[in-house]
């Protein structure tokens, strides 16, 4: 049903998944495999923030940058699904695709995943949200906050955030490509922004 780069993409982020040692991780890298779409992922037209995007998976020597850059015209790249609780310029410094969720486009009851990207030189203010999160870093860097934990996260990096833990991530003059997965209570509606001196308005 998938384009055959699509399919190697979803097969990059399963081996990723693959390697976390969480068994919601595992379901995922499962279901990413085994769980067609009831649609397919046709071209879509290039994202705002295409032509950066492409830029920076180019300098990333993890595999699945390789995988998203060569099925970028069929990722459904769009807006923050919480850009509603950010103002404008906050929620123009990222861009965002959810290929998996309760809701689709790859159903899943109880997980979340997708992919991330943020501009150089950008803050993505304090937050917190019910679901546990696993970020893993593919290309670009951030100084990344999770919980009490600051500290420059790499491509291949890994980081967990248990349920409700605030955190924030600063890019560098190179932007921030990752993957996001989300598991146990995948609402969205407990997305918060917290109180954050660092932030912009949102």
């Amino acid at each position: 049903m998938y384009p055959p780069a699509f399919d190697a993409l979803l097969a990059a982020l399963a081996d990723i998944y693959r390697t976390e040692g969480r068994e919601a991780a595992d379901r995922t890298a499962q279901a990413l495999t085994t769980t067609p779409a009831p649609e397919s992922f046709l071209p879509q037209p290039p994202c705002e923030l295409d032509a950066m995007m492409r830029a920076l998976l180019v300098t990333s020597p993890h595999p699945a940058a390789g995988a998203i850059l060569a099925a970028q015209e069929f990722i459904p790249w769009g807006t923050n699904p919480v850009a509603d609780r950010m103002s404008e310029a906050a929620a123009a410094i990222c861009a965002v695709t959810t290929l998996m969720s309760p809701e689709g486009p790859i159903p899943a009851p109880d997980l979340r995943l997708g992919l991330f990207y943020q501009r150089p030189d950008s803050y993505y203010a304090l937050h917190n949200h019910d679901a546990d999160e696993t970020y893993v870093i593919l290309a670009g860097e951030a100084l990344w906050t999770a919980g009490d934990d600051t500290r420059i996260r790499r491509p291949g990096d890994m980081i967990h955030h248990p349920s409700l833990m605030p955190h924030a991530f600063r890019t560098g003059p190179e932007g921030l490509l990752a993957l996001w997965r989300w598991s146990g209570d995948v609402n969205t509606h407990s997305y918060a922004f917290l109180d954050d001196p660092q932030a912009i308005a949102v």
